[in-house]
């Protein structure tokens, strides 16, 4: 992990001020952005998200879910704790704390039912876990978010009866992760025939990392200069927004780690447990909500603090494993 990748939250607090001043100081730059739309939908935006996008889709290898027999019980805690716990904490929560604002309501749904994909490689590594382990997790999240997504944030949606395009979100996944999942197995099948696997490993997927990395940062610009006006008028609704946020990722991360704990997980196994079963896919999430309600909605705005509180507390969840580990909180 590189030194500006150890950064990243401040990388991400920094772009999001940038954003924001760019909308204050050259209101012609975001309205320029603004302008390049496909039937609603940014280009720009789009762009960025399908960068962030593809680079998760290289972490798919289907020859690790043969492994899933070998040692079940982790990966069936993740699974649990991604599509039965998280959602219904987040749903919960932002019913509680966000009542009367549905598009921040489905903010937190749409965060809350995504399990990642990606960034949890990063602090696997960083929390010296079972990266075997998240290999094989991220495959098989990268395959159950494309069959589980939408009928999840459709049925806790329905709960209350928020508007929802059902058909748009199912648009969205596909376009946001079914095109990336077969551009990615097509990519990485074409490249390691030509060039080999060991240079796919060592030159081609760090490369296209860093412009995953610069393509985050650039959606953080240009979603908070198109958007710096209506959260400076709306400051408040992001810290309401934050409360459901933060208190889900209090809840998830106690739940799973008092699991592992419970179950008799070793270290390595349990904390990439943690990490992967407490984190949130915010990539498709930010793209859902820009595709259904628009670049400048609060659901968009939303899904982006979702991004700003999620790396920080991952760089803690990693820092606190370490911590619990010399205590001996996971005896294996």
């Amino acid at each position: 992990m590189s030194k500006f990748e150890k950064y990243l939250a401040l990388w991400v607090a920094l772009c999001m001020a940038i954003g924001v001043a760019l909308s204050q100081t050259l209101p012609g730059i975001s309205q320029a952005i603004d302008s390049w739309q496909i039937h609603g939908i940014s280009i720009p935006i789009g762009i960025c998200l399908f960068l962030m996008m593809y680079p998760a889709m290289l972490n798919l290898q289907l020859a690790e879910l043969k492994k899933l027999k070998s040692n079940p019980k982790p990966i069936m805690m993740t699974l649990f704790s991604n599509w039965v716990v998280a959602p219904l904490v987040a749903a919960g929560l932002a019913y509680l704390f966000l009542r009367g604002n549905d598009q921040l309501i489905i903010a937190v749904i749409l965060l809350g039912s995504s399990p990642c994909t990606a960034m949890v490689l990063i602090w696997g590594k960083l929390a010296e876990g079972n990266q075997e382990q998240n290999i094989i997790n991220t495959s098989l999240n990268t395959i159950t978010i494309m069959v589980l997504y939408v009928p999840i944030v459709a049925l806790l949606t329905g709960i209350q009866s928020i508007p929802l395009d059902r058909g748009l979100l199912a648009i969205s996944a596909f376009v946001f992760i079914g095109f990336p999942l077969l551009l990615g197995i097509t990519s990485k099948r074409v490249l390691i025939g030509a060039k080999g696997e060991a240079w796919f490993e060592s030159a081609y997927r760090p490369a296209v990392g860093k412009v995953a990395i610069v393509a985050l940062l650039a959606t953080l610009i240009v979603l908070f200069s198109l958007n710096g006006q209506v959260l400076l008028e709306n400051f408040d609704q992001l810290l309401l927004v934050s409360v459901p946020l933060l208190l889900g990722f209090v809840i998830v991360v106690g739940f799973n780690l008092l699991i592992t704990r419970a179950s008799g997980l070793e270290y390595r196994e349990a904390i990439t447990t943690v990490i992967i079963g407490s984190s949130s896919h915010f990539e498709i999430a930010i793209a859902a909500a820009v595709a259904m309600y628009g670049v400048g909605s609060f659901a968009a705005l939303g899904t982006t603090m979702g991004l700003f509180w999620e790396v920080p507390i991952m760089l803690g969840l990693v820092s606190l494993g370490k911590a619990l580990r010399k205590r001996g909180f996971w005896r294996g």
